[in-house]
């Protein structure tokens, strides 16, 4: 663990390929404070160079272990442990992850320990990047090693706060993780603080004061309790945080046009109004096996490039389906893949979902089943399967559903195209981590935008009882993806529904949903195809809702620090 921590900067090991002044180690105490904003500049940018490698395995462990998604079959990566649950001590990534997470905070500590406060804006705005940088990362710790904040905060543990590394070095000895309470209450001073000292306007591709606001109301969204016993003081403050972002007149939703072409914009693009702080990929340094082994290139195969081996969940694809008619905009990051022929003509199928069994008949999970469509004498639809003749019934035929008895249940699917399946499943291409600047898997991953800030407050809201705020929250992010389908009420019997889906639909692919299932005391279901385990549902109190601290760290760490059970 001593290698992640810088003795002083002239020790720091980061590096970035973004920087034209001295190396890193050419920075001593003396050469920042000759020219600290030059000099702060070049060692916050090796801050924001750390977010690259950090934000891969950042959105994997945060949307991996949701019900988004499915992968075609099991893997030996190690982030294949995120989706089956079967955690391991010793998981690369998440080795990476740690790594990177505390490198960041032991440069933004030492940054703000040889800065003052006060001489300039810009040395003050810098100061504050440092502290927002820290803060959000003993956030992102929290959640990703620590028990939801409603489950005993004051005991459950959190992270070791190490700001920098302590003055006795020959006697090194690092204290032991902290509580999740304690862990917060540092993400939260630091971001405070950040808020202070932030009063110059960046774009997305840097901390801001509206940042460290966006990521206060997340926090405390976090904090809130969950619906059935809410913390209403924190739903308050999350409320108050989010508007302090829209209040500021700097963002706005993106028109649902733009917005269906969010994934191509880049978070510093003149038309990218919606973002608030992003981590900036560029083309110069994504390249060759960046398409295959990057975020997008599990998603799907564009432009020649990339695995294209995890797809849309059936789960996120009915929730979609539930506005009927293919009217809701997030359509637009979720590409089938289908059977064409030479002339690029495509063959009408029914497809649907049915359980199946092993062979002592317990039900192990589910499969899709695609045939090509037939037509009775009458007009009615068919399929074959294996040499069987069976006749398809209309359930909504503007919505192309229709039922199939099949092994003795009935079952609803979709009359649509044959499709390319990767082993047994339809490929469901998702685009939402690609194709910034239509350039294949290139991605800058998003940390907050507006849109968010509108669902925190619906869910606030909607935890201290005001559901009338809720649901106008609610419809803002709602009425941009499906024009005037609005809701015109919104109540205690309805509300966690309906914004607990809003949310998954709108946030989708960006590493929000398995912590906002268990924060608000919820259980994980998958039941849907795929090789994960479908049958197995995973309750907020389960200890796999929380990844193991790697186990290389536990051993090279001076002191304590004990792992999760």
């Amino acid at each position: 663990m001593k290698k992640i921590f810088i003795l002083f900067i002239t020790m720091s090991f980061l590096s970035s390929c973004e920087l034209e002044r001295e190396p890193f180690n050419a920075y001593t105490e003396d050469k920042i404070l000759a020219d600290k904003e030059a000099a702060v500049e070049v060692l916050l940018n090796g801050c924001y160079a750390q977010l690259k490698g950090w934000s891969d395995v950042m959105h994997r462990v945060g949307e991996y272990p949701g019900d988004n998604i499915m992968i075609r079959g099991t893997s030996t990566d190690a982030f294949y442990s995120f989706i089956s649950y079967q955690h391991i001590p010793d998981n690369g990534r998440l080795s990476v992850f740690w790594n990177n997470s505390y490198k960041i905070i032991s440069q933004s500590s030492d940054l703000i320990k040889i800065i003052s406060e006060g001489e300039n804006a810009q040395i003050d705005q810098q100061l504050g990047e440092a502290y927002y940088l820290r803060g959000m990362i003993y956030f992102y710790l929290s959640r990703t090693y620590g028990r939801p904040y409603a489950q005993s905060p004051e005991s459950n543990l959190g992270v070791p706060i190490v700001n920098g590394m302590p003055a006795d070095i020959d006697n090194l000895h690092l204290p032991d993780r902290s509580t999740i309470k304690d862990s917060y209450q540092q993400a939260i001073n630091d971001l405070k603080k950040a808020e202070t000292l932030m009063t110059v306007k960046r774009s997305a591709t840097y901390a801001t004061r509206e940042a460290a606001q966006a990521m206060l109301s997340r926090v405390y969204l976090y904090m809130s309790g969950t619906y059935q016993s809410p913390n209403q003081e924190y739903a308050t403050l999350s409320i108050d945080y989010a508007n302090k972002v829209i209040a500021s007149g700097n963002y706005n939703l993106l028109s649902r046009a733009d917005f269906m072409k969010y994934n191509t914009f880049a978070p510093d693009a003149a038309g990218q109004t919606e973002t608030i702080f992003a981590v900036k990929r560029v083309a110069s340094e994504f390249s060759g096996f960046d398409h295959y082994y990057g975020i997008g290139g599990m998603y799907a195969n564009i432009q020649g490039q990339g695995w294209g081996e995890m797809y849309a969940s059936a789960k996120y694809l009915d929730l979609l389906r539930k506005a009927g008619k293919k009217n809701d905009a997030r359509w637009a990051f979720i590409e089938p893949q289908y059977v064409t022929d030479a002339a690029k003509n495509k063959t009408e199928a029914f497809r649907f979902i049915h359980d199946s069994f092993n062979t002592g008949g317990t039900q192990t999970g589910y499969n899709y089943l695609q045939q090509p469509l037939k037509r009775n004498t009458d007009g009615t639809f068919y399929i074959d399967i294996a040499n069987v003749k069976y006749n398809l019934t209309e359930v909504n035929a503007a919505e192309n559903s229709y039922s199939i008895v099949y092994k003795g249940k009935t079952y609803i699917g979709e009359k649509d195209y044959m499709m390319l399946l990767n082993r047994v499943y339809p490929m469901y291409y998702v685009t939402k981590c690609s194709l910034q600047d239509n350039d294949s898997h290139l991605h800058s991953p998003t940390i907050s935008r507006l849109a968010e800030m509108y669902l925190n407050m619906a869910e606030a809201y909607a935890k201290k009882g005001d559901y009338t705020n809720a649901r106008i929250n609610l419809n803002i992010v709602r009425e941009r993806s499906i024009p005037s389908a609005g809701y015109t009420s919104l109540t205690s019997a309805n509300a966690i529904q309906l914004i607990d889906e809003e949310r998954q639909l709108e946030l989708a692919f960006e590493a929000h949903r398995g912590y906002d299932v268990y924060r608000n005391g919820q259980t994980m279901s998958r039941r849907y195809p795929g090789p994960h385990p479908a049958m197995e549902d995973v309750p907020a109190t389960s200890p796999r809702v929380v990844q193991y601290i790697p186990q290389s760290e536990i051993n090279a760490y001076p002191g304590t620090l004990t792992q999760n059970q």
